[in-house]
């Protein structure tokens, strides 16, 4: 890590001739313009208060001492009003190589999380019908989340919270109930704000079958049984659509299960003992303006009903106080916004950090189809089911594309542009570039150079411009997957990415890999071992495939 290495060093410069100075809060960049090197610091521009000098003569004085490290610097000098600009040796890129070389998958691993135990829960969606394309894009960026976390030495766990209690429930299983009597020859009315897809008559299909008596029962009875088959049918479906899209969970926690344990009401207990709570027009409040909160929230309803508020107070409740996660995730839809701040003030309430809880918003997927954006609504039954779009472009399109921007906007998903095969369709770009370099090494071994010992290969023999870039790309991975572990942001590999594959195919464009001179050809093909190693890398943190062939 090229960044690390130069900030250790300017700070080493500067206790050496200055001593301990606290808050030195610097910057270490790249230059907008090459003639300013590879890096450059602002720390004279910083230290120049502290010190009472001026910043070129700090700075001078700093270059002067880094100027002897020849093994990661080939030049340094000051430019007005105080900056350092470093250029960084080629020899250092090769050593690098050759760590990327032993290393191989390994490469890119750290241990920011020192085995801290992290529970991620993502997707969640209600058990009221099939996954929608903006489901899936949750269920892309929880997943790849958690594999970089792995990656970076966090003990991950994946969990699903079932909403299976509730109003929405309710009116599921009077949906099919509804649809069972009207398959039966009833005539209808179906209320506006129930479940309309056709997957609602396929559940009621089934109950009929499973239940030839249904529509003889008492109504509520029917309808509880309705409600139970269909969650359990939907929820069938989720995971079935949600493992044929790589992505697995640790726990499938229910809702309605939280409140047959007694948790829920445990949970209120506390808050009266604690004095938190208040009632008013015969509903109970926390008070959760004392922590932060806009307003004060109802946490049972002068109904006696409790909310979704107070089930959710218990769920985090337990992930922290019971079971002892360092750190909980949240991957929610952008409509909860606004649900962030009561949450909070909950946690405060016993005495957790809230900074503890992360929350990501993902927005919305908009899909283009034949240059059309499509309208979505699930009670109308009118969106795109996770699995459609799977079945449309396949599973590692899908993944890279809802991993290719931040989850803060919202995302255009062109279904054409995914199909097809072109430099403009950003998964086929970087997969083609792990497969034509899996094929460089076929054409070699057909040339006779099978095994390759790295330890023995010249790689000083890279010397071309496009070579050097492509070392430089390949030595900011560390850097990559640090500040995307510590931002929890998947998408900045994507990025990364698509830019190893650009390089890699100019580079491929104007160079011969396999050429007369075997010297060279070795250290060609050592370069391009570690584009394939930190290419299928990569695409696993994001769940996606790194082919051989195309």
């Amino acid at each position: 890590m090229i960044k690390k290495k130069i900030r250790e060093s300017v700070e080493g410069a500067v206790k050496n001739f200055w001593g301990e100075i606290k808050e030195l809060n610097f910057e270490v960049e790249k230059p907008k313009k090459e003639i300013y090197g590879d890096y450059s610091t602002n720390i004279a521009l910083v230290l120049k208060n502290k010190l009472n000098l001026s910043p070129l003569e700090i700075a001078e004085k700093i270059a002067s001492k880094l100027r002897d490290n020849t093994s990661i610097f080939s030049k340094i000098d000051v430019a007005s009003p105080g900056f350092i600009n470093f250029w960084i040796s080629t020899d250092y890129y090769i050593e690098n190589l050759k760590k990327i070389l032993e290393l191989k998958e390994g490469y890119g691993k750290l241990d920011l999380g020192k085995g801290k135990r992290v529970l991620i829960e993502f997707v969640s969606a209600n058990p009221t019908g099939p996954l929608h394309i903006g489901h899936g894009r949750g269920a892309a960026y929880g997943d790849s989340l958690a594999r970089m976390l792995e990656f970076t030495g966090y003990k991950v766990f994946r969990e699903y919270y079932i909403n299976d209690k509730g109003t929405q429930m309710n009116v599921l299983g009077e949906s099919v109930y509804l649809r069972a009597k009207e398959l039966s020859g009833e005539k209808i009315q179906f209320p506006e704000d129930h479940y309309k897809g056709k997957y609602i008559y396929d559940i009621a299909k089934e109950a009929l079958k499973l239940y030839p008596d249904l529509l003889s029962l008492e109504k509520d009875r029917a309808i509880e049984i309705c409600r139970s088959l269909a969650i359990k049918l939907i929820l069938e479906d989720i995971k079935k659509d949600l493992e044929n899209f790589r992505v697995f969970y640790d726990n499938w926690y229910s809702e309605e299960n939280l409140y047959k344990s007694g948790k829920v009401e445990k949970v209120l207990q506390v808050l009266r003992e604690k004095d938190l709570v208040y009632e008013k027009e015969g509903a109970l409040w926390f008070k959760s303006t004392i922590f932060g909160d806009e307003k004060d929230r109802v946490i049972v309803r002068s109904n006696g009903e409790t909310t979704y508020f107070a089930g959710d107070i218990a769920y985090h409740y337990e992930k922290f106080m019971e079971r002892d996660f360092d750190v909980a995730i949240n991957i929610w839809g952008a409509d909860h916004h606004g649900y962030i701040g009561r949450l909070k003030a909950a946690l405060q309430a016993f005495k957790i950090d809230p900074e503890k809880l992360k929350v990501i918003l993902i927005q919305m997927v908009n899909l283009i189809e034949g240059g059309e954006k499509k309208s979505m609504s699930t009670r109308e039954g009118e969106f795109l089911e996770l699995k459609e779009l799977v079945n449309k472009v396949g599973v590692d399109a899908t993944r890279f594309i809802f991993l290719s921007r931040s989850p803060d906007s919202p995302l255009d998903f062109d279904v054409d542009l995914a199909k097809s095969k072109s430099q403009e369709n950003p998964v086929y770009y970087v997969q083609y570039a792990h497969a034509r370099i899996c094929s460089v090494f076929e054409k070699a071994k057909e040339n006779g150079i099978n095994e390759l010992s790295w330890e023995n290969v010249d790689l000083k023999a890279l010397n071309e411009k496009e070579e050097i870039e492509l070392l430089k790309k390949l030595e900011e991975f560390y850097e990559v997957i640090e500040s995307a572990s510590i931002s929890l942001a998947p998408y900045k590999i994507t990025y990364y990415l698509l830019e190893i594959a650009k390089q890699f195919h100019e580079y491929y464009s104007k160079h011969r890999i396999l050429t007369n001179d075997l010297k060279l050809t070795y250290a060609r093909l050592g370069l391009c071992f570690a584009c394939k190693t930190i290419l299928k890398t990569g695409l696993n943190l994001l769940g996606v495939f790194a082919p051989e062939k195309m």
